[in-house]
């Protein structure tokens, strides 16, 4: 990695260098990322059953994402 890109990137704030990392990742395309490994997918699966088991438990995305805003503020 360029050290004078990482150095500039490191000056930003919490928010800021989350924002970044936000913006990277939305520009990745799904062949960019490396395969989920056998323990990531029975995680998946083990969480998308116990949504199934209780959808109503669930929060949005919207709701998820605020509270993690209003823990950088």
């Amino acid at each position: 990695m360029n050290k004078h890109l990482r150095d500039q990137v490191m000056q930003l704030t919490p928010a800021e260098r989350l924002e970044l990392i936000g913006d990277i990742w939305d520009s990745l395309d799904e062949r960019d990322l490396p395969p989920l490994s056998e323990d990531q997918i029975q995680e998946m699966e083990r969480r998308l059953a116990e949504h199934r088991a209780d959808p109503e438990g669930a929060l949005s995305w919207e709701e998820v994402r605020a509270e993690l805003w209003s823990r950088l503020r």
